[in-house]
């Protein structure tokens, strides 16, 4: 418990990590206050998406901009665990590298179809498309997680 502790709140040693980084990396929020945090962007993030779900049936435009502003938020209050330079870092590590950058395309290309090209259906398959990259690059912080997930999938396939 004291090794996520540590990890979480940002007092991991890394010597690969130059000065400037670590200064960069280094955050003055307790864990308490991190914590806290998280759980209310996070809370933020789960409230815009399904708002942006339940406005759906009265606007496009709307659901699409919750709902992007919804894993946004979800997204960024990781940033409050582990600070945002890690926070980047481990999402460009080359296990989530793919899902995260489907995920960020996703959202861009959302509010694109919405507000430029004008196509709620196409905007309706970004926001799926969020959601899916979303939800594979959040199990890929669990050990396992994938493996189980592709298991699970190729038998119910077969």
């Amino acid at each position: 418990m004291d090794k996520l502790r540590r990890v979480l709140s940002g007092r991991e040693e890394n010597e690969e990590l130059g000065l400037t980084a670590q200064v960069l990396d280094a955050s003055t929020l307790s864990y308490s206050t991190r914590v806290k945090w998280f759980a209310i962007t996070f809370a933020v993030g789960v409230l815009c998406s399904i708002l942006g779900t339940a406005l759906l049936f009265l606007s496009t435009k709307l659901f699409a901009v919750f709902y992007t502003l919804g894993n946004i938020a979800a997204l960024s209050s990781t940033c409050f665990l582990m600070g945002p330079l890690k926070q980047l870092k481990r999402m460009f590590e080359p296990t989530r590298l793919i899902a995260t950058i489907v995920m960020l395309l996703c959202l861009v290309l959302t509010l694109c179809a919405v507000f430029w090209w004008d196509k709620k259906g196409l905007a309706i398959i970004f926001c799926i498309l969020q959601f899916l990259a979303m939800t594979w690059y959040s199990i890929s912080y669990i050990p396992f997680a994938r493996d189980a997930v592709m298991k699970c999938f190729t038998t119910c396939l077969n």
